[in-house]
């Protein structure tokens, strides 16, 4: 007996998309089309930045007064953070190489390219650069001086680190905490409710994002850039399927399950550009995929601070291009540099808006390259954030799953029970 279509989440959100490109496209250069459509985007990105700190220190604190255990919990944190630097690595390695292998910005005519404007990067840039981010101040920055003020701004890892310790203060304190427990168990499952709730409204955020962003830039702008967008974008896939693909591979797990199970989620981040759209639904369903809840809780909020695989590998990409734009030969001694470099400032920045855009504006410098270079593919840049940021929820989604696998407490048999429902 056939399956009866649904017409489920991610089907409306693939509606959304292609009715957004096709009303953008159609209606270019048109100021009316930001005018009367961004605010379905930005009412609906505004609610999912609403509800994300809530979900954070709910289930944090959950997952750590579960554990209990500060030597466990620094067992887990140690093998997160190990995992993160590795892959991040990585992806890092794959950019520059995709980037010497087909050399992008090579024979490109400059004065075919429309420069786009860099100034909200540039402010944002000089903001970054005012304050030491090396490795120890950066240490300094993930302790909160006033943690409803980190809140406020969403400052991830100052949330984690204070939650953390708020977590290992009511495990200590036994039968009184119980009670402070049961609120904070009641806050996550009405946030989730909340989300689940939100998530209906996905399919007109995300039309009201890609018209904006289609009928700002149109289709034929995308032309000489083209060959950039390719090779960013089949570098992403091949990452996910044999770089992660073969993680996944390592630990038991076919990443096609893994896929199939983050649809939704894969093609909202898409649509939206934004990690933070899916972070609820994504904390939620890799629970529910076999890992336990102190190990997701803690893992995926830290993963976005610390493993932005997706932006690594593009800043590795554009870096490359821009200076093969300006034939500008860089030695392996320059080419290990601006991995070190960009391993440094993406960890850094990791919270500021545009991050990718802002670490790249930050560290090409440091090898000689035209910061100017950046104006070429400002205007594209939204499209190839939708690609880095699906990379960057896979690698936060398999990590979890890494993680858990590495303490042993992965559920393989709740995973199969879960995977079943998508079949």
């Amino acid at each position: 007996m056939r399956k009866k279509f649904r017409f489920s989440l991610a089907y409306q959100i693939l509606a959304g998309l292609i009715l957004g490109i096709i009303v953008g496209a159609v209606f270019y250069g048109h100021p009316g089309v930001e005018k009367y459509l961004q605010p379905l985007g930005t009412i609906f990105l505004n609610m999912i930045k609403m509800i994300v700190v809530p979900i954070i220190v709910s289930t944090l604190v959950l997952g750590v007064a579960g554990t209990g255990d500060l030597k466990q919990l620094g067992k887990i944190g140690g093998k997160t953070i190990l995992y993160f630097e590795a892959v991040t690595t990585v992806a890092i390695l794959v950019g520059l190489l995709a980037a010497n292998l087909f050399h992008p910005g090579s024979g490109v005519d400059m004065s075919s390219l429309e420069k786009g404007d860099i100034d909200q990067y540039v402010k944002t840039t000089k903001e970054v650069e005012s304050e030491d981010h090396g490795a120890l101040q950066t240490l300094v920055n993930i302790v909160p001086t006033n943690i409803v003020d980190s809140m406020a701004n969403t400052n991830m890892l100052q949330i984690i680190f204070f939650t953390v310790l708020f977590g290992l203060g009511i495990a200590a304190i036994g039968d009184k905490g119980k009670p402070v427990l049961a609120f904070f168990e009641g806050v996550a499952d009405a946030m989730f409710w909340v989300t689940n709730l939100i998530m209906k409204f996905a399919p007109f955020g995300v039309f009201g994002l890609i018209a904006v962003t289609v009928s700002k830039f149109g289709l034929a702008s995308l032309v000489p850039l083209g060959k950039l967008m390719i090779l960013v974008y089949a570098t992403m896939i091949f990452f996910i399927l044999v770089v992660l693909g073969g993680i996944a591979k390592l630990i038991g797990i076919n990443i096609f399950h893994l896929l199939r199970v983050l649809k939704d989620e894969l093609l909202l981040a898409y649509s939206t550009s934004s990690s933070e759209t899916v972070l609820p639904k994504i904390i939620e369903k890799m629970e529910k995929f076999g890992s336990p809840k102190d190990i997701v809780s803690f893992v995926i909020p830290t993963g976005y601070s610390f493993n932005l695989d997706g932006s690594t590998l593009y800043q590795a990409i554009a870096a490359l291009f821009i200076a093969q734009m300006y034939d500008i030969h860089l030695s392996i001694v320059h080419q290990i540099t601006l991995v070190l470099v960009l391993m440094v400032t993406s960890k850094g920045i990791a919270g500021v808006p545009g991050v990718s855009f802002v670490v790249l504006l930050a560290t090409l410098g440091s090898v000689g390259i035209p910061l100017e270079g950046l104006a070429f593919i400002a205007g594209i840049d939204r499209l190839l954030d939708m690609a880095r940021t699906v990379v960057n929820v896979v690698g936060n989604s398999l990590a979890t799953i890494v993680i858990s696998k590495w303490e042993h407490r992965f559920n393989d048999v709740k995973r199969a029970a879960y995977y079943e429902t998508y079949k």
